[in-house]
């Protein structure tokens, strides 16, 4: 087995027994569930097995989770990221200051704290398809532009709309606004 299929083979492993410990099943539950034998179960969760694709794919029905989820490197459950150690971004010549709030990525979302200096302003590229986004202030006034209406947000307010159409955000107080970005992809039936 060479080295990054040892990798995730350890990261199966480890969200295999997680998994089942959090929905308080034994293997042979798993077993029975998923149909695919006690021993293979056990096999694949020691880290020695390397299961079909067939068999992700009934354990992760059995357990209600993606191939992909079973597959990622396991989530560390308690993790303190400090504000300087976040993924930041500055545009529009430094009046715009975009910050990274999700220490591991979720497939299809989004968690971001944007701040814009007093007058700055921001174009946001259309999200994906059947996706939504919800802006929430934490401190400002701010103004977005989602499919030609204007709407004025200050601390406390939200606005969710489908995050596929054009927006723009502006700071139109004289001190920073700073506001929370949430984009989630939905799935088609969910909207």
């Amino acid at each position: 087995m060479d080295n990054e299929s040892a990798i995730v083979s350890r990261y199966l492993s480890r969200n295999l027994f997680d998994l089942r410990q959090i929905r308080n099943m034994s293997q042979g539950d798993l077993s029975e569930l998923s149909g695919i034998p006690r021993s293979t179960v056990t096999h694949i969760e020691s880290g020695s097995g390397n299961p079909s694709l067939r068999n992700l794919i009934k354990l992760a029905n059995a357990l209600g989770v993606s191939i992909e989820e079973l597959l990622a490197r396991p989530r560390i459950e308690v993790q303190l990221v400090r504000s300087e150690d976040l993924p930041t971004t500055r545009k529009s010549n430094g009046a715009v200051r975009i910050t990274g709030l999700l220490p591991d990525p979720i497939p299809g979302m989004s968690i971001e704290r944007v701040e814009l200096e007093a007058g700055g302003r921001l174009a946001g590229a259309p999200h994906l398809p059947n996706s939504k986004e919800y802006i929430t202030v934490i401190a400002g006034h701010l103004e977005i532009s989602v499919a030609g209406q204007t709407h004025h947000l200050q601390v406390g307010d939200l606005l969710a709309y489908p995050g596929d159409q054009p927006h723009h955000y502006g700071n139109v107080g004289r001190g920073k606004v700073a506001f929370l970005s949430v984009v989630a992809a939905a799935p088609i039936g969910m909207l």
